[in-house]
């Protein structure tokens, strides 16, 4: 089982000012949603996309989360548990994309699973 990092986000004071420096930068291409309150990027096709997430309370700047593809949640925290991971929070759905779960690895790095919607039937 191939576990890909399948998504990059990065803290932002205002995510539609750090889309544009990233575009006019990179030319990274930009998605806004508004009602989420986040900007999404695509670095190129096939490679790693992201997000830009607000700070705040618990997302201070310069926090990067990594994303990684799982298709077994619950196989993926147990491994997690049993190798010195700490869960932080409960699983949450996100419509139309899938199913995440924040973590920390043993050293403190803040990561997430992701479970895309496509393989959560």
């Amino acid at each position: 089982m191939s576990h890909p990092i399948v998504h990059i986000e990065l803290s932002a004071n205002n995510h539609k000012d750090s889309a544009k420096f990233y575009s006019d930068v990179f030319g990274w291409e930009m998605t806004d949603f508004s009602e989420m309150d986040y900007t999404v990027f695509s670095s190129g096709e096939g490679k790693p996309g992201g997000g830009f997430s607000n700070v705040q309370e618990g997302n201070p700047a310069g926090t990067t989360v990594i994303y990684i593809h799982t298709d077994n949640i619950e196989g993926s925290v147990a491994k997690i548990d049993a190798n010195g991971g700490t869960m932080l929070g409960e699983a949450m759905d996100i419509p139309g994309v899938g199913t995440m779960f924040h973590f920390a690895d043993p050293v403190g790095n803040r990561m997430s699973l992701l479970k895309p919607v496509e393989e959560s039937a």
